[in-house]
C-alpha cells in the first residue's frame, strides 16, 4: 500500500509534465498556423506591431504562472479521486482558455485574433487534458 503511493506520488508529476508537453506541442503547431494566417491579413505597416505584440504576449503566456490552473484541475481530479476522461478533458479545456484572460495586458491588444487565440488554448488544454487522463487520471 505505501509503495502504490509512493510510485502514484512518482508518476503524478511525470504524466503532468508529459501531457503540459503534450499541451505545449498542440499549442505551438496551431498558434504558429493562426498567428501566420493572422499576419497575412495586415498591412505592411501593422505587421512588424503586431509581431512585437505577438512576441509580448508569449513571453507572459509562457511564465510559469500559466500552469497554474491546470495544476489546479490534477489536484482536485486526485484527490477526489475522479476517473473520468471528460472531467480531465474539459478541466483542461478550461484551464487554458482562461489563459488570454489572465495574460491580458492591454486591452486593445491583439483583439484581431483573440477568438482564435482562445480555440486555440482550448484546444490545447483539451488535448492535454486527454494525455493526462490517459496516463495517470484513469488510475485516480
Amino acid at each position: 500500500m505505501v509503495l502504490k503511493t509512493i510510485g502514484r506520488l512518482i508518476w503524478i508529476p511525470i504524466a503532468f509534465l508529459i501531457a503540459a508537453c503534450a499541451t505545449l506541442f498542440v499549442l505551438v503547431t496551431l498558434g504558429l498556423e493562426t498567428f501566420t494566417q493572422a499576419i497575412h491579413r495586415l498591412d505592411e505597416a501593422d505587421t512588424i506591431s503586431a509581431a512585437f505584440d505577438v512576441a509580448w504576449q508569449g513571453s507572459i503566456i509562457a511564465s510559469g504562472a500559466t500552469l497554474i490552473p491546470a495544476l489546479l484541475v490534477v489536484i482536485v481530479g486526485e484527490v477526489a479521486r475522479i476517473r473520468s476522461w471528460l472531467f480531465y478533458l474539459v478541466g483542461g479545456g478550461v484551464s487554458l482558455a482562461i489563459i488570454p484572460l489572465l495574460a491580458q495586458v492591454d486591452p486593445g491588444t491583439m483583439t484581431y485574433a483573440l477568438p482564435a487565440l482562445w480555440h486555440v488554448f482550448a484546444t490545447a488544454g483539451f488535448a492535454g487534458g486527454f494525455v493526462y487522463w490517459l496516463l495517470a487520471g484513469r488510475n485516480a
